[in-house]
């Protein structure tokens, strides 16, 4: 009983010491909160305050914070900055009521009060924090029809390129004799470039026109946004008259110089402006990718420095049109070129790690351009192995119909290295080649069966304006087909002589020759000669057309190359024998007017020309004929030019006469006694004696001969080279001594 009233009374007591810490627990944890609450008040007094006071203050400091941008800007640059009213539309939001860049007179001479930049109304957030600290950041800047005036007057006045200058920036003054400093003057419109791009922003229709006496520009972009190094936007670009809708969107990354653009058409293909007005050529593109991944600007007193960048630029479906390119669009479906550039005081360089991409052809070029005192260029470019069929897919259309579509296996590079100097234009040089795989091969040809000139096939001649004149069949089945062995030695001879000395050796190409050739048309600025060999000449009758142009003389080249490196070397499917009797068979030796009494017009082929000038057979021409037919290749048109008055022949023809048969004689082809029997003149005895003025001529109407006209270019190639006298030619079926040019031997008939 005693021990139970113990265990009561103890329990009681353990009761009461519990309710009376919970009490007090119960009371200090009233205190905390009411601690607690009084500090969470007066800091919400505190904010309160700070909040009032910002909103009583904050127009104030808006005002104060505007006026320091406006004198950092001025400070910057010599213009005047405007702003209009300003106002919190927000609590961080504010919004400019107008603004406009004005030049000062010490942005330079016109530039005065012609106003660069306006705008109708900006909105942006503003940083609290900053704003208090008396140095505001702006961010989510927002504005409205902003509109950018660039003006250029005739003497070079404007109202903009202060912009591009430093304070810091050496001046360098332009030493005419090197010229222009293009990489400091692109490096300084990179600096102002990348300086000027904001970090976020959006452009809402806003316009940007440049006006020179020479060029009017005018940009609308309905909205161009900026956000996190994000660009999106589309705009109305009208150029010199040219009008694109274009799309661009990319990223910009200013503090490392680096960008990833894409501008692209938004209906239609992009047309560029100016190069039409410029050099008279069309070019467009569907889509443009442009990346910069930074550049190097190495600062020097003497030249105000060098600037190497290194980016890639690619487009699809690149269309490219001049005349003297080619007769129709160039069209590259894709292209790309990763450059490493350098750009100094007067020049321009590609430097090695650059790599372009045509389609799935892959080259290295290396080129080094001087623009003072006189255009300078050298030039290297290396092809990786390309797979046959993959290498004439990637050539581009409108440049390289006929072997369009070629298949073959293994691989073809491609070499080259050129240079040029134009204060010394002899001194150019160049060196080419086409490499083939071992296993290179032909399966099939493309839009045209090279392989023909194996057998009879229908030509088709040509006038000058690509109008058809005549189709005959080049083959026995054509009663004018003379065979080679049917032509007098006399006559193929002369030509090899004139034409192409090295023929039955060469594989279709006479490098020096070409050289020559391009001296020539650099001299006269025209494609004046072509270098052409007879292999040449027959790709470009039977092949191709007439104009004379970059592409085609490319395209020339490589039917060329296929022909002597598959046909004639490697299958021995066709003979030189067979090529030169097919261009005897087809050179245009006469006026197209002509009518023959069968109906047939103009004058084709050697046996029409034997009967044309001399009513007789091709194997019965004698040298002083043959002499005369192959001085009229080069323009058969004007044959009379070729006599005076008494339908004697001219001064240029007869020196002529005398060059071809005297190096004739010295390879062996003809003996002293023929080289000395060459009377100057001929006796035309054909229909065209009627088409030949024998009265007198008072007033000349025709231009002295010029030598020259006369001197086929690879014949240039064999003047003062001290050629010394040939062996006589071998007899048939005889091969000829090692190191000389031993044309075949054919009996005459």
């Amino acid at each position: 009983m005693a021990t139970r009233r113990h265990h009561l009374l103890y329990r009681l007591g353990t009761t009461h010491q519990a309710l009376r810490t919970n009490f007090a627990a119960m009371r200090l944890s009233v205190v905390a909160k009411k601690r607690i609450l009084y500090t969470v008040g007066g800091l919400l007094v505190v904010l309160l305050l700070a909040v009032l006071l910002f909103l009583w203050k904050r127009q104030q400091l808006l005002n104060y914070a505007l006026s320091e941008v406006k004198t950092r800007v001025e400070r910057k640059y010599p213009a005047t900055l405007t702003l209009g009213p300003a106002r919190f539309t927000g609590f961080s939001t504010v919004e400019i009521s107008g603004m406009s860049l004005v030049p000062t007179a010490a942005a330079g001479p016109g530039a005065a009060g012609d106003t660069l930049l306006t705008a109708r109304r900006l909105q942006a957030g503003l940083s609290v924090r900053s704003l208090f600290a008396g140095r505001p950041v702006f961010s989510e800047l927002q504005i409205d029809r902003a509109h950018l005036t660039a003006r250029k007057n005739a003497s070079g006045a404007n109202n903009f390129s202060f912009l591009l200058r430093k304070s810091k920036t050496p001046v360098v003054r332009r030493d005419t004799a090197l010229g222009r400093n293009y990489g400091l003057l692109l490096n300084q419109v990179l600096d102002a470039g990348f300086g000027s791009v904001p970090g976020q922003a959006d452009f809402r229709q806003s316009v940007v026109t440049y006006a020179s006496p020479r060029h009017q520009v005018q940009l609308t972009m309905p909205r161009l946004s900026f956000e996190d190094g994000q660009v999106r936007g589309q705009l109305t670009a009208v150029v010199d008259s040219v009008v694109n809708e274009l799309g661009v969107s990319g990223s910009i990354e200013p503090g490392d110089f680096a960008t990833d653009l894409k501008l692209f058409g938004v209906k239609n293909s992009v047309q560029v402006p100016y190069v039409a007005r410029r050099f008279g050529a069309l070019v467009s593109f569907d889509t443009i990718r442009v990346q910069l991944a930074g550049k190097d600007f190495t600062r020097d007193d003497q030249t105000g420095g060098q600037l190497t960048v290194r980016g890639s630029v690619a487009a699809t479906n690149f269309s490219f049109f001049h005349k003297r390119l080619a007769s129709e669009d160039i069209i590259v479906h894709y292209g790309q070129l990763e450059f490493v550039a350098t750009l100094g005081r007067g020049t321009l360089s590609l430097d090695p790690g650059t790599r372009a991409t045509l389609n799935q052809i892959v080259v290295h070029p290396e080129i080094a351009v001087r623009l003072k005192p006189r255009l300078a260029v050298s030039l290297k470019v290396d092809s990786d192995p390309t797979a046959t069929t993959a290498f004439f897919n990637s050539l581009p259309t409108g440049m390289f119909d006929v072997v369009a579509g070629t298949e073959g296996t293994g691989t073809l590079s491609y070499h080259l290295q050129a240079s040029v100097d134009m204060a010394q234009v002899d001194s150019l040089k160049l060196s080419s080649s086409l490499t083939p795989s071992k296993d290179f091969s032909i399966k099939r040809f493309g839009t045209e069966d090279l392989s023909m000139l194996e057998r009879e096939f229908p030509y088709t001649a040509y006038n000058d304006k690509g109008d058809s004149l005549r189709t005959f069949q080049v083959g026995p089945s054509n009663p004018d087909f003379t065979s080679f062995a049917n032509v007098s030695p006399f006559l193929w001879k002369a030509i090899l002589t004139s034409e192409d000395p090295r023929f039955f050796t060469h594989h279709g190409f006479m490098e020096k020759a070409f050289v020559n050739a391009a001296i020539a048309d650099i001299k006269e600025r025209r494609f004046a000669r072509g270098g052409s060999t007879l292999s040449m000449q027959l790709v470009k009758n039977v092949f191709l057309n007439r104009q004379k142009t970059i592409g085609r003389k490319a395209e020339e080249m490589l039917i060329v190359w296929l022909i002597e490196n598959w046909l004639v070397e490697r299958t021995k499917t066709l003979t030189k024998e067979r090529m030169f009797e097919i261009y005897l068979n087809i050179v245009e030796w006469g006026p197209s007017k002509y009518k023959w009494p069968s109906g047939k017009r103009g004058v084709y082929g050697v046996k029409e020309a034997a009967l044309f000038y001399y009513g007789k057979r091709p194997s019965e021409l004698n040298l002083d004929e043959s002499l005369y037919l192959i001085s009229i290749i080069p323009k058969p048109k004007y044959y009379r030019q070729s006599f005076d008055s008494y339908g004697g022949l001219r001064g240029s023809t007869r020196w002529f006469f005398r060059l071809i048969g005297d190096l004739m004689e010295q390879k062996g082809l003809i003996t002293s006694s023929q080289r000395n029997s060459i009377g100057y003149s001929v006796n035309l005895n054909g229909p065209a004696r009627t088409y030949i003025v024998t009265a007198r001529d008072t007033t000349r109407s025709v231009q002295p001969g010029d030598t020259a006209q006369f001197a086929p270019l690879n014949l240039i190639d064999l003047l003062n080279t001290g050629a010394q006298s040939a062996p006589a030619a071998p007899a048939p079926g005889t091969a000829p001594p090692a190191g000389t040019e031993a044309p075949p031997q054919t009996p005459r008939p």
